[in-house]
């Protein structure tokens, strides 16, 4: 019988709360907050309980397009059930649905038949059920099975030795026309007929156990669950003995046929693994997993240093310009240029202040929103295990900070000497999410022409739309009416009537280039973790590092705020004293080194075909780019805000 041992499993909203409560009572919560599920044998009837095996959605490294499992015509589940999913899970495409793969605890099966499928000469609907098989085996789409809520996982051995486990495995592989074996087919030297496709028909499924201890009414728990696939044409579709001549479809579809769906599955026990740590020879085997600790702690020693020389250069130059402004006399003071002489321009409103209000307002949303996903996602209440729930923890947070939105917003708006309040609320509700859903929109649209299982369906889009406008939209305008109820931030010093008349400026004090260099240094502590990223999108492999990526999250702060202060400091030393946008944009175009790396990675490192992955690829990217753009920005802007106010207050310049 099925035997829920601890907690069930709780909505990763409310688990961080409620684990509070009960980690007094429940001597075994286990991280992310998913409770084990014990297996053991009904002794009374002779039989053991089953294991539900899942099946995922299908997607590639070639296609940008993820199809559901039912879309290739593989064999379906009679009793086919769906489980509830969550927000997440759909935004990302994820379509979870019983197979046709059934078996029972500890009862081992050899050459079980699941289903035939055939394909008519005669038949168009044959025809191109076949052809999008062909088409999947050809860009190389892989099956995602679930077992326990674990993957069910292909390991193999690369050319160094080591010992990798995809969570994935072929739906088959393509020998071209020059005899050259593609993806999978190089692992099988029968594989050898030219312009010839194989179906991986056939798995051998092996689970492992932890035996458990029933002494303490412990029973078994599932820790592993791999599987070999291979490719057989049975001689007998319906007593197959799974062995033979492999299982290969011509190019050309010019006779009838069938393919014999079978599988084995073998329970083997392994008290070595404990049920907590039964993803690590998942994740420890990873491909770059030794590079990818490497290269983080290289780049947190550089950028760590960098950091530091930044802030003694500018710490130590400050210091300087203070002590010696403090030891002149008044009349000494009016003859000395710098950033002291600007005190009457340097609060001057910015130009196209509503604008930057509303980005502002935004970029603390999203601020807010990003640390305490990435918080609970190193917490481990977000782990790969707990699928859909990164994405779901954003949204909803993204919906519930509507209010810090509006207040920032309506309070800079009001400082600036901002009338139009009601604009800027609708702006500040409505400008860039409605930049990201109608990107989003257009892409879903895409992707439902090409029937892809990542479309989202039109209830959800609904459920999204009615988040924005009845949660979002309301606590944005609540916060924009304590924003506006509130004084504007008053300045130190007074702002003269007539503009100061701006000298001269270099070529590296010019906004262009200091925008252009700002964003330098901040892009260089995230690169590396952004290659890992993009590869997890992407390349659909697993991202489990969280606790690095809030690392560097941290440093990303520090390294956009000290330098775009660095950079306003020399602005305002030279006299210019437009530093409102210049601040923003400075750490903002971090966001256009992420575009351009974009760009690259998707050139060098992509194996993307098709016109429609393209565009769907670009279009992802930029709603990431501007999300992007509004957070550095934001930090670069307030971090300078902060020094001008100090600087100036400091000084008590009249």
């Amino acid at each position: 019988m099925n035997k829920r041992t601890l907690l069930p499993p709780l909505n990763p909203r409310f688990i961080f709360l409620l684990s509070l409560t009960v980690v007094s009572s429940s001597f075994g919560f286990y991280l992310p907050g998913l409770a084990p599920v014990s297996f053991c044998e009904e002794k009374s009837k002779g039989d053991a309980e089953e294991c539900q095996l899942f099946v995922n959605r299908l997607d590639s490294v070639e296609s940008v397009l993820p199809y559901e499992y039912d879309a290739f015509d593989f064999c379906k589940d009679t009793n086919e059930r769906r489980p509830s999913e969550n927000l997440g899970q759909v935004l990302f495409g994820e379509r979870i649905e019983t197979s046709p793969y059934k078996f029972s605890f500890k009862a081992d099966k050899a050459c079980v038949k699941v289903c035939t499928k055939s394909y008519d000469i005669g038949s168009s609907e044959d025809k191109l059920k076949l052809d999008f098989l062909k088409k999947g085996m050809e860009l190389n789409y892989q099956h995602h099975w679930i077992v326990d809520n674990m993957p069910v996982t292909w390991c193999y051995i690369v050319e160094d030795g080591q010992k990798v486990c995809n969570p994935g495995f072929p739906i088959g592989c393509l020998v071209n026309q020059e005899g050259k074996p593609k993806d999978a087919c190089v692992i099988n030297a029968d594989f050898n007929k030219k312009n010839t496709y194989y179906v991986f028909n056939h798995v051998d499924i092996t689970i492992f156990y932890h035996s458990g201890d029933e002494t303490n009414g412990m029973h078994a728990r599932l820790v592993a669950a791999t599987l070999e696939p291979q490719s057989i044409k049975h001689s007998n579709d319906e007593n197959p003995t799974c062995e033979g001549a492999p299982m290969d479809i011509p190019a050309d579809f010019k006779s009838n046929l069938k393919v014999t769906y079978t599988y084995s599955v073998t329970f083997k026990q392994n008290d070595d693994i404990r049920w907590a740590s039964r993803w690590d020879y998942i994740l420890v085997s990873m491909p770059h997993t030794n590079i990818q600790w490497f290269s983080i702690m290289n780049s947190l020693v550089i950028v760590l240093f960098l950091t530091g020389m930044v802030a003694m250069i500018m710490l130590r130059t400050l210091h300087k310009d203070i002590a010696r402004y403090n030891q002149m006399d008044q009349e000494e003071a009016q003859e000395e240029s710098g950033w002291k002489q600007v005190h009457g321009d340097v609060f001057r409103p910015p130009r196209m202040g509503m604008l930057l209000s509303v980005f502002l307002g935004q970029g603390t949303q999203v601020f807010i929103m990003t640390f305490i996903t990435l918080f609970l996602a190193c917490m481990g209440f977000l782990s790969p295990a707990n699928r859909g729930a990164l994405m779901t923890c954003a949204v909803v947070l993204w919906v519930l900070l509507g209010t810090p939105a509006g207040y920032v917003s309506a309070r800079l708006y009001k400082t600036f000497g901002g009338e139009n309040w009601k604009t800027n609320v609708l702006l500040t509700a409505f400008l860039c999410p409605g930049i990201v859903f109608v990107d989003f929109f257009m892409m879903n649209l895409i992707l439902w022409v090409e029937g892809s299982s990542a479309a989202v369906p039109f209830g959800t889009l609904v459920a999204i739309l009615a988040l924005w406008f009845g949660i979002s939209v309301p606590l944005t305008f609540v916060g924009a009416y304590f924003g506006f109820k509130k004084p504007g931030i008053e300045p130190p010093v007074r702002t003269n009537q007539i503009p100061r008349q701006i000298p001269q400026q270099s070529f590296f004090t010019k906004a262009m280039p200091g925008i252009i260099m700002g964003g330098i240094l901040p892009f260089g502590c995230i690169f590396i973790q952004l290659f890992f990223i993009l590869n997890s999108i992407w390349s659909h492999q697993m991202y489990y590092m969280f606790g690095f990526l809030f690392l560097v999250f941290i440093i990303l702060v520090i390294t956009c705020s000290e330098a775009t202060v660095l950079l306003c400091y020399f602005h305002l030393c030279a006299e210019d004293y437009h530093w409102w946008w210049r601040s923003f944009l400075t750490s903002g175009f971090t966001a256009v080194y992420l575009f351009v790396y974009a760009v690259h990675y998707f050139f060098s490192k992509l194996q993307i075909i098709g016109a429609a992955s393209t565009i769907l690829y670009f279009g992802y990217t930029l709603i990431m780019v501007l999300i992007f753009f509004i957070f550095t920005g934001t930090i670069g802007f307030f971090s300078c805000f902060w020094f001008v106010n100090k600087i100036y207050s400091v000084l008590k310049v009249d």
